[in-house]
């Protein structure tokens, strides 16, 4: 996901940690990856990046995008405000007990849902999928 705001465009994502410089990238939280207990080692964590000027490096490989969620800037900020809070369950299980394991699609739709979007017009694209998305949304509405 991409935010734009008159400070910069910012980079939303969910990736694994690939050094000690999370700074570098706008990271605002921490997780671990298969058990919690493997989360004490930096290869067994991801990080949820808020990266000014930041860059997606599978981007080219998007099916159907960009999708313009918003053009109210403070929406924009509301979404980058609320990154913070995330929770960060281990990454590919449901911990959560939503139905779905915690993946990057959770993280753009818990920020969208918190943020306060409609979620009601975003789909995924024609003859795709966007498994985790709904664990996103069941874990925002439960705050």
């Amino acid at each position: 996901m991409v935010v734009q705001v008159p400070e910069g465009r910012f980079v939303i994502e969910q990736a694994p940690v690939p050094d000690r410089h999370g700074e570098r990238r706008g990271v605002v939280a921490e997780g671990p990856v298969g058990m919690r207990w493997a989360g004490r080692f930096r290869i067994f964590r991801y990080e949820i990046r808020a990266w000014q000027d930041g860059r997606i490096p599978d981007v080219a490989a998007a099916v159907a995008s960009p999708v313009r969620v918003t053009e109210d800037l403070d929406h924009a900020r509301r979404v980058l405000n609320v990154l913070p809070m995330i929770p960060t369950p281990v990454w590919g299980r449901d911990e959560l007990r939503t139905g779905e394991m915690w993946n990057s699609n959770s993280v753009v739709s818990w920020a969208l849902t918190r943020s306060g979007t409609d979620l009601a017009n975003i789909r995924p694209p024609r003859q795709g999928r966007a498994p985790g998305w709904d664990a996103g949304t069941v874990v925002a509405a439960r705050a």
